[in-house]
């Protein structure tokens, strides 16, 4: 069985379970539960902390997980990355008091907090910045405050808890992090599977089946419009003027690709959403 670790609780949870239920996957039904057998899909599901599922999986001990780059890059264990999965989406910066650094190179010899030290001590060695690593389990924008620290790293959305706190963001972006397929360094049997039918869920959440009629003179100009991932199929409808046209188009900005082919002259045009995908 393809033992797969996934997130039990945090940001990434939710999102990683759901999509491994759209994948065809029958995983836990209470959310105390930690080990579930799916038999039919010949996996096994290992509901970890998300910060432990890296050295699960480096170890051998697990084949693949769900988790985030920044978790895989902190804790320094030799998994591999082995696709993005499209959410949990997050960049790490720089902040400290207004005016106080204005570069990376200016941290050399302060104190720097972070819930994430391999991370950004990698990230300062790699620059040749000397710095002093403060660790903390979340809650970072505080350590200047309390005494703790000079400067701190940490998840930057809006940056509105960073302000409040009376800091600003300095420095380069340290990482664009988001939910990432992990692997043991030696690939396990079922891991390809695995990663299809998540690139299916994918593929299935960006795009959308497009179906309308068309006068075949038309074509030309419908399918400049919508040329599909490949090519769109077209069929002969009974009146021999005129075809049925389907194609798959990106799920954002569908309602102005409807717009388009109406004024050009298509009707009975229907959006149909995929439920599933191998591409």
């Amino acid at each position: 069985m393809l033992r797969i670790a996934v997130p039990n609780k945090g940001s990434l949870s939710e999102t990683a379970t759901d999509m491994l239920q759209e994948a065809g996957y029958t995983g836990r039904r209470d959310s105390k539960t930690l080990h579930v057998i799916d038999s039919e899909n010949d996996v096994e599901f290992f509901y970890l902390r998300p910060r432990d599922i890296a050295t699960y999986v480096a170890s051998g001990a697990l084949d693949v997980g769900i988790t985030g780059r920044d978790l895989l890059l902190d804790v320094r264990q030799p998994a591999r990355e082995i696709e993005q999965l499209g959410f949990g989406a997050s960049t790490f910066r720089f902040a400290a008091p207004p005016g106080q650094f204005r570069d990376v190179a200016d941290l050399a010899g302060v104190r720097v907090a972070s819930a994430y030290p391999g991370l950004v001590g990698d990230f300062l060695h790699e620059n040749g910045v000397d710095a002093e690593l403060v660790t903390l389990d979340g809650a970072v924008e505080s350590a200047i405050q309390l005494g703790v620290a000079d400067a701190v790293a940490d998840v930057v959305e809006t940056g509105t808890t960073l302000r409040q706190a009376g800091l600003e963001i300095f420095g380069p972006v340290i990482l664009q992090s988001e939910a990432v397929l992990i692997s043991r360094p030696e690939e396990a049997a079922g891991t390809q599977t695995l990663l299809r039918r998540l690139r299916g869920v994918m593929v299935a959440r960006r795009f959308v089946l497009l179906d309308y009629d068309l006068p075949v003179s038309l074509v030309d100009q419908a399918v400049a419009i919508a040329p599909g991932r490949e090519s769109p199929t077209i069929s002969p409808l009974r009146d021999p003027e005129w075809v049925a046209v389907r194609v798959m188009i990106p799920r954002s900005g569908v309602n102005q690709v409807m717009d388009a082919l109406y004024n050009l002259g298509a009707r009975a045009i229907l959006v149909t959403a995929i439920d599933a995908a191998r591409l």
